[in-house]
């Protein structure tokens, strides 16, 4: 059974629930989401999404370099209330100009989050965002 165009869903996961589940396939990418962080590291750009009606978050990184020799991955962090990195998730950044994907989430509002890009080979430092 197919959905008709316009009808909503409600999300299917909230806080660690949705930990490495996909923000489209849970609707959460729909559940009041807002853009937290956002870094740029070579002309690759990291954004840490947020859903608060799923109380999770992502990383949806995009290519705005027309260089892509350079292989990169976006990451998102999810630490504990002592600073202690709990788990990461990471995601490729696309090779092609203006390209972007996002990775599967990590949940909980007590938890913090940041978003990081680095480059294989190591030809430009880890550049990472501030908790959120």
């Amino acid at each position: 059974m197919l959905p008709l165009a316009g009808t909503s869903f409600a999300a299917s996961c909230s806080g660690t629930s949705c930990d490495n589940k996909g923000p489209r396939a849970t609707a959460c990418e729909t559940a009041s989401v807002s853009t937290q962080r956002t870094i740029d590291n070579n002309s690759r750009k990291a954004e840490l999404r947020w859903s608060s009606g799923c109380s999770a978050a992502w990383v949806r990184v995009t290519n705005n370099s027309s260089n892509s020799l350079y292989n990169s991955y976006g990451y998102i962090e999810k630490y504990d209330s002592a600073g202690k990195l709990i788990r990461s998730l990471s995601i490729r950044v696309p090779d092609t100009t203006g390209g972007s994907d996002w990775s599967n989430m990590l949940g909980g509002a007590s938890y913090y989050y940041r978003v990081c890009i680095s480059f294989v080979g190591n030809e430009y430092p880890l550049k990472c965002s501030s908790k959120f």
